[in-house]
């Protein structure tokens, strides 16, 4: 076993040392000609805010996967609501539990100071989730660059586009499948949930006290971590401000042990402990807690994947000024 986690670590290693295109245009080390500063004003923007709040680094990476699943990674995440149109950032998916854009506007801020126009908005969500997971995991990868920017945002296209809560494994395998990623990204993706916190209302109804409207909670739930729960979100709270880490283990640090947590029956989320009741899935589960260096390895590859999902290339979008507005 040792002697295949080393081929694999160096076929990872050669694969991501040298600048590769893909279909879509993206490249490694696409800014190292025209704005060789980027990746570096990034990756120092990120590790200050991470290291002054781990949650920011949950932020980031959520804030890459929602943008990418919703029209694509054209940073349309990022842009604010106006008088005639509601934007991603502000449905309910995003709004008030996705923050972290301000980070993003610091990084965009001091790279236009030396680079004015040339580094996308998307590519920085996309650098921004790298060396969050670095800053919080150790994990790292090559991230693709030459996204450019939409210019469109809209909260109605976030139905059908972002998974709810509430999916089971069969409702996640087919949206995923959509996106072009497998089952097997899927429930690696899904590791990034052992950093983050979640709203008591995202899952106590249904969880904790009226599952399938019968009035009591998942069997699929470890009661003693159900009574926890329920000491932190009580029925007769009205608060929708109350938040809970998705990994009670170790919630600041980007690991195995969220997959832990569903061998023991503790995913907070219904679409978390789904995982475990499918045969193919729950292996996946399975193998990831015993092989934390290939999970660490296949969760680089499939961001990497992920990161790729509807992108603007050439005359497509925009490279915005300002992250928020477009052009």
């Amino acid at each position: 076993m040792k002697m295949i986690l080393a081929f694999l670590s160096l076929i990872f290693i050669l694969s991501f040392s040298i600048s590769i295109v893909d279909g879509a245009g993206l490249k490694v080390g696409y800014y190292w000609h025209t704005c060789p500063e980027a990746e570096g004003i990034i990756s120092d923007v990120v590790g200050k805010a991470v290291r002054v709040n781990p949650g920011d680094a949950a932020d980031l990476i959520r804030m890459h996967f929602h943008d990418c699943f919703v029209r694509g990674c054209d940073g349309s995440i990022l842009i604010d609501s106006t008088a005639g149109n509601t934007a991603e950032k502000d449905s309910p998916a995003n709004n008030p539990s996705l923050s972290g854009f301000d980070i993003i506007d610091a990084a965009k801020s001091r790279i236009e100071a030396k680079c004015p126009g040339v580094v996308s908005c998307a590519d920085i969500v996309a650098y921004a989730a790298r060396d969050s997971a670095h800053e919080v995991g150790g994990l790292m990868w090559a991230v693709e660059g030459g996204r450019r920017d939409g210019r469109i945002s809209r909260a109605s296209d976030i139905p059908g586009n972002l998974p709810p809560p509430s999916f089971d494994v069969n409702q996640l395998t087919q949206l995923f499948a959509q996106k072009q990623l497998s089952q097997d990204d899927m429930v690696t993706l899904s590791g990034a949930h052992s950093i983050g916190v979640s709203h008591c209302s995202s899952f106590s109804a249904d969880r904790l006290y009226n599952f399938s409207g019968r009035g009591v909670q998942d069997p699929s739930m470890d009661p003693s971590y159900a009574l926890q729960l329920k000491a932190k979100c009580p029925a007769s709270s009205s608060s929708s401000s109350v938040v809970v880490p998705l990994d009670p283990l170790t919630p600041n640090n980007l690991d195995v042990k969220y997959y832990v947590d569903l061998q023991y029956k503790r995913g907070l989320l219904k679409s978390d402990q789904t995982l475990m009741s499918n045969d193919a899935t729950s292996r996946l589960v399975r193998i990831n807690t015993k092989y934390p260096t290939i999970w660490r390895r296949n969760f680089g590859m499939a961001m990497v994947k992920m990161g790729s999902i509807g992108v603007l290339s050439g005359s497509q979008g925009e490279i915005r000024k300002q992250c928020r507005v477009p052009n």
